[in-house]
């Protein structure tokens, strides 16, 4: 019973319009957009900052070079893995100061 009423007064337009004109409605769409924007913000920054990323720059470089051996291959992953988490702790690092401030 009460999901019919509630499905009548979503499907009225009048209530509808009363709704979106009020302040809560429109203060929840507000933080909506907000966080929506600075989400997308965020990403594109993140995005940014790992295609400008030292591991991606020298993975795309060992990837063009053929390896001659075996002991090859493992000394370019080793390197590849030690930018990876050095990138990861200077992230760690820079994010734990901007908690900070």
């Amino acid at each position: 019973m009460l999901s019919r009423l509630i499905f009548s007064l979503i499907n009225n337009l009048r209530v509808v319009e009363k709704l979106a004109e009020s302040r809560p409605i429109r203060r929840a769409a507000q933080i909506t957009a907000y966080a929506i924007t600075k989400a997308q913000i965020a990403g594109r920054d993140a995005s940014q900052r790992a295609m400008r990323s030292q591991t991606i720059q020298q993975v795309r470089e060992e990837v063009g070079k053929v390896p001659g051996d075996l002991g090859q291959i493992g000394g370019r992953i080793r390197r590849v893995k030690d930018t990876f988490v050095n990138e990861v702790k200077d992230g760690w690092k820079d994010g734990s100061r901007q908690i900070k401030k």
